[in-house]
């Protein structure tokens, strides 16, 4: 497991690419037969995915974490983001097809991850907060999720947003999490902008093509900086920053975020006066 400590608004100010990208992009993503973790220290988040071709995966806690099993003290929401794969959980299995989640509470023991098919091998991607309560084991298929379509054709931006843990849906302690997907020939996202000043969030961009790239901007409304993703990394925002982007061509991503509360809509916008 890597370990990140992310730069505050005044370093980031004056970094580089290169020390932005270190920072704040996740390139080591969805490697075959392993499971790769960030442990990334805004609101002490865990970031991963096991991809599971030759034979099963088994989720272990990291000495980050300082616990007997990953879950003691924390809580997990996984997106399945290619072929059919299962998760099994303490003894309980579950099928995941593309796009479908799993919530894993806190006290989760033995967490295993499997493929339906070495040739189309699932790609979990998970995303991890502490809890301090346990909640229900949960899955949700993409038809489960509650969806918001917004946008227009006319700003580029058409897009539906798959709700899956939030407090009107799958319960949790502090995650909440679901997926954007972008409309053929819309490629904005989160513009106009905002920020959480009470949470972090995690942008995981995926369903892009090999001649395509998706710039992610961040940093303070008045000092923003973009960050070049290609398909299947991931883009960390501390709480300071914003977190829009923009594509060549369509795409989507996994949306998580973790912090003081779960309010969908605690969030501080900004003016288009004052983005530079």
């Amino acid at each position: 497991m890597e370990t990140r400590y992310s730069a505050d608004a005044i370093r980031f100010e004056r970094m580089n690419t290169e020390e932005i990208r270190g920072a704040f992009l996740v390139r080591t993503l969805f490697t075959p037969d392993k499971i790769e973790m960030i442990y990334w220290f805004d609101d002490r988040a865990i970031i991963g995915s096991a991809v599971p071709v030759k034979a099963p995966l088994k989720l272990t806690a990291g000495e980050q974490i300082a616990s007997g099993y990953f879950c003691e003290r924390r809580e997990i929401g996984v997106i399945n983001i290619g072929g059919a794969g299962e998760i099994v959980v303490d003894g309980q299995r579950f099928t995941l097809g593309f796009k479908d989640l799993l919530y894993i509470p806190r006290g989760s023991k033995d967490i295993q991850f499997e493929s339906a098919s070495s040739e189309k091998f699932a790609k979990f991607y998970f995303v991890s907060y502490p809890a301090h309560k346990e909640y229900p084991i949960a899955m949700a298929e993409k038809k489960d999720a509650v969806t918001a379509n917004l946008g227009s054709d006319a700003e580029c931006n058409k897009r539906t947003i798959h709700k899956y843990i939030h407090p009107d849906g799958i319960k949790s302690c502090q995650l909440v999490m679901g997926f954007t997907d972008l409309a053929a020939n819309s490629i904005w996202n989160t513009m106009p902008g905002h920020t959480h000043n009470r949470r972090t969030e995690v942008y995981m961009y995926f369903g892009i093509d090999s001649d395509s790239v998706v710039f992610h901007f961040m940093g303070k409304p008045d000092q923003t900086r973009h960050i070049v993703v290609r398909n299947e990394q991931v883009a960390l925002s501390p709480s300071w920053s914003i977190h829009s982007g923009v594509g060549l061509k369509n795409y989507s991503f996994v949306w998580a975020m973790g912090g003081e509360n779960q309010a969908f809509g605690d969030m501080q916008g900004f003016s288009l006066e004052n983005l530079k």
